[in-house]
């Protein structure tokens, strides 16, 4: 029977007995899918009791295993039938002791063939290890195209009996393989073109041959910068043949979602725990933001005018150049995504985007409304599990009918490379009560019957109708008239439009239609329309400069991205004259229609402001513009900012031009009358390059008071460092002395370290002032370098010294890669190492990474592993945990490495909601086993320089300079890439899995209490 929300309580009642005794079984082992009773089926149609479900709508469970096992992405036919990539064998190097499918991953094809609304047919359409952990699908008449890094296969079934007849290679070189961040899901467009993504592991396209795919303006696509970085969209016509880059620079863009005017919408994933996941209107050849532009560096990379806002901070929302975000959406994993163009649902469903976020258990409407030249969105539930955070949707999909069909991947956890369960998975239906499942025939051989599945709110059935329809050419145009004239339905309008625009000898005709039309998303189309005709287009940019709607002049503005000449300038000219200071949106447009004739644009509309540009819209374009004419009036414009803090987004500006085009600039903004110029000279000043630096007497003398009234700050360190002052070296040594246990004192240690000057440690760890000795240890702790382990050693072994300071010496040892393999030979090798010596070093060794030297520590500590074991997981959920006692364990063992709310080391993955994200029994196998699942972005590296150090963290930032490493203790340490010799991944978390050993049975189930309880605020404001 389908669910409603009077049946729920009941449901869950019956729903809760059951899962007590089912659990307790099932952890025990995983079973295959033969293996699995007819107990277990009922328990899966039993999970719908821990759903919710939004007014006026029912979910029904379609098909679930063995049918069908833990499914990443599905399509419906324009039969009906659901097709679904099975990720079985997900992560199988990473996930050893899950069940495995020697014969690989498998595509199924699900049918309800007697009207009941549920699979009784299931067939297998392909089964092949090469497309193993498959995260796409999208079923095009006879084609099947399958998204699988580091190919995209098109499968075609020529003769209709559900057996593919070729396999043929579309793309390949995608990065990402066995990976979520690589080659996500096709998609038909209402253009007649295919839309796709890739997250930011893809790096690359390639042909089936292995020769590059060259994007619209003949460069190969690569994510290497110049231009394009990270995760990209990507239009092409059917066939594969004329890619274009329609945006680049997200992290994790899980799935591209198309509208019938051919607007984008995505989601994209934050760096796991930033509550910073978000939802985008993708705007055409838009920089997203999630690595600098220009050198690629990671969003923790300092920069003038950075946000204390993660959301803010993590997409670089505060440079001149990027696109702002729709919505943020706080923490969460978000997977795939439609347009619902249905009228099946609720009003306030329909034309809105629907989205599965598996990481807080729900799939979400974000219903849009215009805001000058973009959007604002807010959120609203379809289905949200409240008792079983197990339920991971994966994708939804539109049937031929209109109802909404969910794949639910039914896990533990989710991100990650972690696979908790391979037994299980769903798919749902989700429809106005009582509504049948019933898909009818169409005939796509006529006209009439063409049109009919052009309306339909299924891409697949749609797609069969477009595709009849422009193949017919002349022969349609009658039937796409009366539905563009009908005027019923803009988006129904909006199919007929794109149709009747590609036949030959009446584009013109049909686009002039649509350029006149009173809807703007409609005119918008139109000159869409036109970009892909071979029509002249200026005509059409001029005609629309001054449309009424800021959104059709957005449109305006892009489209002059690729044109150059004085007749497009001044189309640009138009456009800049009406901009509206606080749409965002209009600026970035104006942004990306001129980057490319920068120079022009800007003296273009200079000529036409005259003296009047200095009005607040006009700072905004002088912002944005990268115009080398703009550098001395970004200079005025910092004069004239009332604070230093506002004048940091007209130096963050300057950032963008050489520094020795910018030089001449800031040194005249040094000492003027500024009502904060001691802060204007500190960031002009740091805006400069040190070789203009020296070549100025007005700028050293300058930069010596600075130096002067910044010392024991965070800004004079940050001079020092900007500024490569390594006569600073004494300065910044004492600074490390006075703070050891801070801040501050970790970063004068990177830059002692990166000037080697660690040698000026060996006289203070021998001074006679113990303070100075204590803080000399606690320093080196942080370095794990040769020479900093090379003092800590003599000082270990000098029997002049204390037992106490020789103590904390051989525990600071410990804390870094390369001295637990130092301290573990000194355990077993040196006899000269006294009791209390050998007790203190094991202690410190028991936070190993490396599990025999854990072994080794326990053994000198006399402790047996053996004794007092951990039980099962699932012996651990059902005991019942205090989360005050549990916040305590956090606060003394996972606070040096994680944060929540606020408090806490930033290291590790932020937990502020892990409780949202995970259930207890994944927060229990992350704290046992973390190794069997890393977050991506959290993986360790070795880093081996060229003279033999090696450094141990995770990489947040690379850049063609430096690689910025994340060592324990949230220490930002840069090297310098011409130094290193290697960069490897290790194998294990950064992250020790001897945590429940330590506080025992009880202190785990009470951690884990408080971890779970760390929720999400369910919705959050947009940007």
């Amino acid at each position: 029977m389908p669910l409603t929300t009077t049946t729920f309580r009941l449901l869950l009642i019956i729903s809760l007995v059951m899962t007590s005794t089912f659990w307790a079984c099932k952890s025990q082992k995983q079973d295959s899918p033969e293996e699995l009773t007819e107990a277990e089926k009922r328990m899966t149609e039993h999970a719908l009791a821990g759903l919710e479900i939004a007014e006026g709508l029912e979910l029904s469970l379609f098909a679930s295993e063995p049918m069908l096992l833990n499914p990443t992405n599905i399509d419906i036919d324009e039969r009906g039938r659901v097709w679904v990539c099975e990720a079985f064998n997900y992560r199988i190097n990473l996930n050893p002791d899950n069940p495995q499918r020697a014969e690989g991953d498998r595509i199924v094809i699900l049918e309800d063939t007697d009207g009941d609304g549920k699979a009784d047919k299931d067939k297998v359409f392909y089964q092949g290890p090469e497309i193993n952990s498959a995260l796409g699908i999208c079923v095009v008449g006879n084609q099947v195209i399958v998204s699988v890094s580091p190919n995209i296969f098109v499968f075609t079934d020529e003769d209709g009996d559900d057996v593919p007849d070729k396999k043929e290679v579309l793309f390949t070189g995608i990065g990402g393989e066995q990976h979520d961040h690589g080659a996500h899901a096709f998609s038909f467009g209402p253009d007649g073109k295919w839309y796709f993504n890739f997250g930011n592991e893809g790096t690359q396209l390639l042909h089936a041959d292995d020769t590059p795919v060259l994007d619209q303006t003949g460069t190969a696509i690569h994510t290497e910068g110049k231009p394009y970085h990270q995760g990209m969209v990507f239009r092409c016509d059917p066939g594969g043949e004329n890619v274009e880059v329609l945006a680049h620079n997200f992290r994790n863009n899980y799935e591209v979602a198309v509208d019938a005017f051919g607007t984008l919408w995505q989601s994209d994933n934050d760096d796991d725990g930033n509550q910073a996941a978000r939802i985008n209107y993708v705007m055409e050849h838009g920089n997203f933001g999630f690595k600098d532009e220009r050198t690629g560096a990671g969003w923790r990379a300092f920069r003038t005018g950075m946000s204390p806002k993660v959301p803010i901070q993590h997409w670089y929302q505060n440079d001149p150049g990027v696109v702002p975000n729709l919505l943020q959406t706080g923490s969460g994993s978000p997977t795939g995504m439609i347009v619902y163009e249905g009228n099946l649902l609720p009003e306030q469903f329909r034309n809105q985007m629907i989205h599965c976020e598996p990481g807080h258990n729900v799939v979400r409407s974000y219903p849009v409304e215009q805001k000058g030249a973009g959007y604002e969105a807010s959120i609203v539930n379809l289905v949200k599990g409240i008792d079983d955070n197990w339920f991971r949707p994966s994708d939804v999909c539109v049937a031929p009918d209109g109802s909404v069909f969910i794949a639910d991947w039914y896990d533990p956890g989710v991100g990650g490379h972690r696979m908790g369960d391979t037994a299980r998975g769903r798919i749902y239906r989700l429809a106005p009560v009582n509504h049948k499942y019933q898909v009818s025939t169409i005939d796509c051989n006529t006209a009439e019957g063409a049109l009919k599945a052009l309306l339909s709110p299924n891409l697949s059935v749609r797609a069969k109708g477009w595709t009849a329809l422009h193949q017919m050419g002349e022969k349609g145009e009658a039937v796409l008239q009366n539905l563009w004239n009908a005027g019923e339905s803009p988006r129904f309008r909006a199919r007929a439009l794109w149709l009747l625009s590609k036949i030959p000898g009446k584009e013109a005709k049909y686009i002039d239609e649509a350029l006149q039309d009173q809807n703007s998303d409609i005119r918008i189309l139109g000159l869409r329309a036109a970009r892909q005709s071979d029509l002249p287009i200026m005509p059409y940019l001029q005609q629309l400069a001054k449309d009424s709607s800021p959104q059709v002049r957005r449109e305006v503005a892009l489209a002059l991205r690729f044109i150059e000449g004085k007749e497009a300038d001044q189309v640009w000219v138009s456009l800049a004259q009406q901009y509206n200071r606080n749409d965002r949106w209009y600026l970035e447009a104006l942004g990306i229609g001129s980057d490319k004739f920068a120079e022009d644009r800007f003296s273009a509309w200079l000529e036409a402001a005259g003296s009047e540009w200095n009005t607040p819209s006009g700072k905004n374009i002088v912002w944005r513009s990268h115009a080398k004419a703009a550098i001395p009036m970004l200079g005025e414009l910092i004069l004239e900012t009332p604070t230093a803090l506002a004048s940091e987004r007209y130096f963050r500006a300057l950032d963008f031009y050489p520094k020795s085009q910018t030089h001449p600039v800031l040194e005249r903004l040094l000492n003027r009358d500024h009502p904060e110029q001691a802060g204007i000279n500190y960031l002009a000043i740091r805006s400069m390059a040190p070789a203009n630096i020296r070549k100025s007497a007005k700028v050293k003398a300058q930069l010596n008071q600075l130096l002067s009234d910044l010392y024991g700050t965070e800004d004079y360190l940050r001079l020092v460092d900007q500024l490569e002052l390594k006569e600073q070296v004494p300065q910044v040594f004492r600074m490390a002395l006075d703070n050891p246990a801070n801040s501050l004192g970790q970063q004068a240690m990177v830059l002692l370290r990166e000037y080697e000057a660690l040698n000026l440690f060996e006289a203070s760890v021998n001074s006679d002032q113990a303070e100075e000795v204590a803080a000399s240890i606690s320093i080196l702790s942080m370095v794990g370098n040769d020479e900093s382990l090379k003092i800590l050693n003599q000082v270990v072994h000098d029997e002049t010294k204390s037992m106490r300071i020789r103590q904390s010496a051989i525990q600071a040892m410990g804390k870094g890669w390369r001295g637990q393999h130092l301290l573990n030979k000194l355990l077993e090798t040196d006899s000269t190492l006294v009791e209390d010596l050998k007790i203190a070093g094991a202690n410190a060794m028991l936070g190993s990474y490396n599990e025999s030297f854990r072994q080794s520590a326990m053994e000198i500590l006399n402790l047996n592993q053996g004794e007092n074991p951990l039980p099962p997981i699932q012996d651990l959920l059902a005991q019942k945990g205090n989360a005050e006692a549990g916040k305590a364990h956090y606060q003394q063992y996972c606070s040096t490495c994680h944060v929540v709310n606020d408090e806490g080391i930033n290291f590790g993955p932020g937990l502020s909601e892990i409780g949202s994200k995970l259930s207890k029994e994944a927060i229990y196998g992350a704290i046992l086993n973390p190794s069997a699942g890393i977050g991506f972005g959290y993986e360790g590296f070795l880093v081996t320089t060229k003279d033999g150090q090696i450094y141990q963290g995770f990489i947040t930032s690379k850049t063609e300079d430096e690689v910025i490493l994340r060592m324990n203790g949230g220490i930002d340490m840069p090297v310098d890439r011409k130094k290193i010799e290697s960069m490897e991944m290790m194998d294990i978390s950064l992250m020790t899995p001897g945590l429940g050993q330590v506080i025992g049975q009880q202190g785990l189930v009470d951690l884990v209490e408080y971890l779970s309880s760390l929720k999400t605020v369910e919705e959050f404001a947009s940007n």
